[in-house]
């Protein structure tokens, strides 16, 4: 579904990523972790068009998207959760998810908020409330909903976790993976390596804008010489298997 070949990254004369080559199969969950400064959300920012591609392709399904606008890679079916949700606060969460679907047209509209309200029914209690007046996990519920309503075959989810209650987390991870059964296939960069490693299929680590390690999830959760060096998980130990 994806491949970034060499791909190199930044914000004008900088590069936060470099030479970052990797594959993701269509339908499934590959993680992008790492430490704060790693070049994580550059890299998800980049594959959606936000972020300025200094080197290398970025390919959709083996149509390059290297130069693509942002709004062409929405309609070629790349969605985008970003961090801190960027919501528009004073518009009630019917609006925020009718601007999610903008590019899709109007007669699915209706179709496509109903499978959002089946997997968030959260968000149906409160289509009227403004979206700045929702806790922070119904506003990640929301952010997701907006993405989904652009019928995304990639899903780019930037810090899933963030700022989230243990509750709020284990619903949109359900989420998550309800999403991946229903064949979409998801980016996800995240903090929270435990969390992260229990759902995902592949894992790349980045250090300093390079990968520094890529494999499997499990061979991440059993290489405890890779944990230790990278991921931090210190005496906490591996992930539970999803």
């Amino acid at each position: 579904m994806l491949r970034l070949e060499r791909l190199g990254c930044g914000y004008g004369t900088f590069r936060a990523v470099h030479d970052l080559s990797l594959e993701i199969a269509q339908g499934a969950v590959f993680a992008l972790i790492g430490a704060n400064g790693a070049g994580k959300s550059s890299t998800i920012l980049a594959i959606a068009g936000h972020v300025a591609v200094q080197s290398g392709r970025i390919l959709l399904a083996d149509a390059e998207i290297t130069g693509a606008p942002a709004g062409a890679r929405v309609r070629a079916g790349i969605g985008l959760v970003p961090e801190g949700r960027r919501l528009f606060f004073d518009l009630t969460v019917a609006d925020n998810l009718a601007l999610g679907g903008y590019a899709r047209p109007k007669a699915r509209l209706a179709r496509n908020r109903d499978a959002v309200l089946e997997l968030f029914p959260r968000l149906g209690e409160r289509l009227d409330q403004a979206a700045g007046s929702l806790s922070g996990g119904e506003q990640q519920m929301l952010a997701i909903g907006r993405a989904l309503m652009a019928e995304p075959r990639l899903l780019l989810i930037d810090e899933l976790s963030l700022g989230l209650m243990p509750k709020m987390i284990d619903s949109c991870y359900d989420a998550v993976r309800r999403l991946k059964a229903a064949g979409i296939t998801i980016l996800l960069v995240e903090q929270s390596t435990t969390r992260a490693l229990a759902i995902a299929d592949r894992v790349c680590v980045l250090e300093s804008g390079r990968a520094v390690w890529q494999g499997s999830a499990r061979d991440a959760r059993e290489d405890p010489a890779m944990i230790d060096a990278y991921l931090g998980l210190g005496e906490a130990g591996p992930a539970p298997v999803a």
